[in-house]
């Protein structure tokens, strides 16, 4: 029998079929003498037990297409990034971070603006600007009156797609609007910080049409950036592309540089001054770590 795995908690690894079975598996000893850890998103084959159908073996592992570390889960099609308009506030930074990790391992982006319900226009203009500009994906929903949310659907049909966003950003509403069968906890938002409770404790993924899988995980409130060289950074933001070859210096870092033509284009409005601002953070960020 072949499946994913979507759950895995105290050793018990818990595999959908596709359609609607679900096994508790245990892995082979063999991966453990291997050093390999079995991942939510893996393929795997299994063998049932012949005392209970119910349950089986774990017995190997397919060819992964990627394996993110931030958060744990393997084969990801998309990643849907999740920020609110409300609170918990839009944090540009914290997004940012989030695309190095996601582009960094290679795995394709779509940003969600959740909490449509209550329009903040200036914000949601801010956003799209910044981030279609910068030639990713963004749409907006609300998953409490499900407007924008069958154009989301269509979207996220017949792929493994990662949810993942601050806490308290909704992930779990969402969840429960696309498959009210998850009955995921969404828990409220701490009125004293201003920001989500973590009601997610693990990653978990859920098969909510044939071939198509939602996996939600913990929120986050902080994030280090990925273990990146200085001179790798510029490549992980898209809209850098076009100016990089124009800068005076074939090794430019756009920062500080004499004739750096992605800095110019952040001071002349064609790039985010914002993202960039951001980026030259970043930079100082990594230039210091390596010091240590």
């Amino acid at each position: 029998m072949q499946g994913k795995i979507i759950k895995g908690i105290g050793g018990f690894y818990y595999v959908h079929d596709g359609r609607e079975t679900v096994v508790e598996c245990r892995a082979r000893g063999t991966f453990r003498l291997q050093d390999i850890k079995p991942l939510v998103g893996d393929d795997v084959r299994i063998r049932l037990t012949e005392e209970d159908p119910g349950s089986g073996y774990i017995e190997e592992l397919l060819p992964r297409k990627n394996a993110l570390i931030r958060p744990a889960v393997a084969n990801a099609d998309l990643a849907l990034i999740l920020v609110s308009l409300h609170k918990p506030a839009f944090h540009p930074a914290l997004l940012d971070r989030f695309l190095l990790w996601m582009g960094w391992q290679q795995v394709p982006v779509l940003i969600g603006i959740s909490k449509a319900d209550r329009p903040d226009p200036e914000t949601e203009n801010r956003i799209r600007s910044n981030y279609e500009g910068a030639g990713y994906g963004v749409c907006s929903f609300s998953a409490l009156n499900g407007a924008g949310i069958p154009e989301l659907a269509e979207r996220l049909r017949g792929r493994t797609t990662v949810l993942a966003g601050v806490s308290g950003v909704g992930k779990s509403t969402l969840l429960n609007r696309l498959l009210p069968a998850a009955a995921m906890e969404t828990g409220d938002l701490s009125r004293k910080l201003g920001r989500g409770r973590h009601t997610t404790r693990h990653s978990e993924i859920f098969c909510w049409e044939r071939d198509s899988f939602l996996c939600d995980t913990p929120g986050f409130s902080s994030l280090d950036l990925p273990p990146l060289e200085a001179e790798d950074l510029a490549a992980l933001y898209p809209e850098f592309e076009p100016y990089r070859e124009k800068c005076f210096f074939r090794d430019c870092l756009h920062h500080k540089e004499k004739d750096c033509a992605v800095r110019e284009a952040a001071e002349a409005g064609r790039i985010s001054a914002e993202r960039y601002e951001n980026y030259c953070r970043f930079l100082e960020e990594i230039r210091a770590r390596r010091k240590y």
